[in-house]
């Protein structure tokens, strides 16, 4: 059975890394598998692993981060509770395109949100010593998980597939009513799978935040990618859903790597609701010297893992944060290009017939964005990553998100015009090897 790279060549390779089970491959032993594959093989490699913008950096940003670089930024430390015109700015875009009031004093820049989770799992499982594990609604970001493998605190997880609508709520609180749950956290839209919370949804999990005391931290990496709706209009609805709308007990978390395509610079931005940045645990209390949440978490967290993020790539964020809340800046119409790529990908999956794992979002569609995943017929996860690699296709399996669907999650970032006439002639034999 021809395949357009030879079977032996892919074999070796995952051989040679060691890789047991390619269901559990990482993203970088996958993208390593692929490249070296390509280099040997002399066939082009449709990637679809890594979840890297594949977009220009939004040039305001670039720009202000010259300027700020030219005029001697770079000799000074900056705050570690950030550049006052950032904070001002968050606080005006987290109004503008969520709906919310949270005071610039309460929004903290990160050196990315990588750094901003990290921060956050700290303080929250820090803040009740009766409350040390973190509860994942998943499928989800692995690197989150590792975090907190790295850092020693213990984590639930259940892949909320079975349990979207009215049975998410009694789910949750099958967990918050042991009583040790100190955060709950999930990414909306999500990665891998693209789905995005509705309001009731979001209603269902603020209200039991509040009733348990666990505080819940929301990765908005996507933000208002959900490109079924216009949510792009500075201060006018449809806003970016929110549980912040129904908790004070709430952190978001909001980075500049995919909206803005600014990964390279690490930048990001936790806005912590004003209730819970104020509010003072007595085990924080005790351990940091009398200091509310909000300032353990910038001024002894953030302070202990970096001494503060990038003073030239605040600036950046801030200008691009204001161009977008001043309406210069459509950045949504940006990245919506990666919508219009998963439309296409889809397409073309789907008619050689592999099916859309996480489909919908309730009775709804889920939105044509940054991921999507797929399944084929009655292949495990493993199996089918391993079978398109033969066809030059990488991805990941969801097993590595947290999900217990049988499928892949696709990334669309990379994905080149010439490439989907490749992608038809090989998915056309891969259902023809595979019937």
């Amino acid at each position: 059975m021809e395949t357009p790279i030879k079977r032996e060549i892919i074999d070796k390779l995952i051989a040679d890394l060691g890789i047991n089970d390619f269901a559990k491959a990482t993203i970088r032993e996958v993208k390593q598998v692929a490249a070296k594959a390509e280099k040997e093989s002399g066939v082009e490699f449709i990637k679809m692993e890594m979840g890297i913008p594949g977009l220009p950096a939004a040039q305001v940003g670039v720009d202000a981060q010259i300027k700020a670089l030219q005029a001697g930024i770079a000799h000074s430390y900056p705050d570690i509770q950030g550049a006052p015109q950032l904070k001002q700015e968050a606080s005006r875009f987290v109004k503008a395109f969520i709906g919310l009031d949270v005071a610039p004093e309460c929004c903290v820049p990160v050196t990315g949100s990588m750094q901003g989770t990290f921060a956050s799992f700290l303080t929250c499982s820090q803040a009740d010593k009766r409350r040390d594990t973190v509860l994942f609604i998943d499928p989800g970001f692995p690197v989150q998980k590792m975090q907190l493998q790295v850092m020693g605190v213990k984590y639930e997880t259940f892949d909320v597939y079975d349990f979207r609508g009215e049975k998410l709520g009694p789910k949750l609180e099958s967990y918050l009513k042991n009583g040790n749950i100190c955060a709950i956290v999930y990414s909306n839209p999500n990665n891998p799978s693209w789905i995005c919370l509705n309001e009731q949804e979001l209603q269902a999990i603020g209200q039991l935040a509040t009733k348990y005391d666990a505080i819940v931290m929301e990765d908005l990496a996507y933000f208002a990618m959900d490109f079924r709706q216009n949510l792009s209009v500075p201060f006018q609805p449809p806003y970016q859903p929110t549980v912040g709308r129904y908790t004070d007990n709430c952190m978001l978390l909001i980075s500049g790597s995919k909206a803005f395509s600014y990964a390279g610079e690490r930048i990001g931005v936790v806005c912590i609701s004003d209730k819970l940045f104020h509010r003072h645990y007595d085990d924080l209390a005790a351990r940091y010297e009398g200091l509310p949440f909000g300032l353990v978490f910038s001024t002894r967290m953030l302070y202990a893992l970096s001494s503060g993020t990038s003073h030239s790539a605040q600036f950046a964020l801030a200008a691009m944060l204001k161009a977008a809340t001043d309406g210069e800046y459509d950045f949504r119409k940006e990245v919506s290009v990666y919508g219009e790529r998963a439309h296409k990908l889809k397409e073309i999956f789907c008619r050689h017939g592999f099916h859309i794992v996480y489909d919908k979002d309730l009775d709804v569609p889920v939105a044509d964005g940054f991921y999507f995943t797929i399944g084929y017929k009655k292949m495990t996860s493993g199996e089918l990553a391993k079978e398109l690699m033969y066809y030059g296709v990488s991805a990941i399996c969801l097993i590595t998100t947290g999900s217990h669907q049988e499928g892949l999650r696709v990334c669309t970032s990379f994905i080149e015009d010439h490439q989907y006439a490749q992608l038809e002639e090989r998915m056309q034999l891969f259902e023809a090897n595979n019937p």
